[in-house]
């Protein structure tokens, strides 16, 4: 009978939506993790789910970054312009850059290595 699905046919369903299935568990969230950099080194590499406030040291001061509920900002910066600050919270796959005070706060990575030159 044609347009009637033989055992073949849902076999090959059957594994391909196995396979999607696998593949969709084993995908990377790109905003598990926080990576906080002080003069270019790691300062810390934390889980974004952990509530905490640290503070980094820097040539102008102390940088002090809020990680809560799943989300990650700049709280205060020495910086006379605020930048880092007034970004707010940082998107999965973003970053916040405080120049002067040398510190930079990444969330999860984006995927794209190139960006990061």
């Amino acid at each position: 009978m044609p347009g009637a699905l033989r055992l073949g046919d849902i076999l090959v369903l059957g594994l391909g939506l196995g396979l999607i299935v696998i593949l969709w568990q084993q995908r990377g969230d790109t905003g598990d993790s926080v990576i906080i950099r002080s003069n270019g080194d790691i300062f810390l590499a934390v889980d974004v789910r952990l509530n905490r406030l640290v503070r980094v040291p820097g040539p102008l001061g102390e940088t002090v970054v809020e990680i809560r509920q799943g989300r990650v900002r700049v709280q205060s910066d020495p910086s006379p312009r605020q930048l880092c600050v007034q970004q707010g919270w940082i998107a999965p796959g973003a970053s916040a850059i405080c120049l002067p005070n040398r510190v930079s706060v990444e969330r999860g990575h984006s995927g794209y290595d190139s960006i990061h030159y």
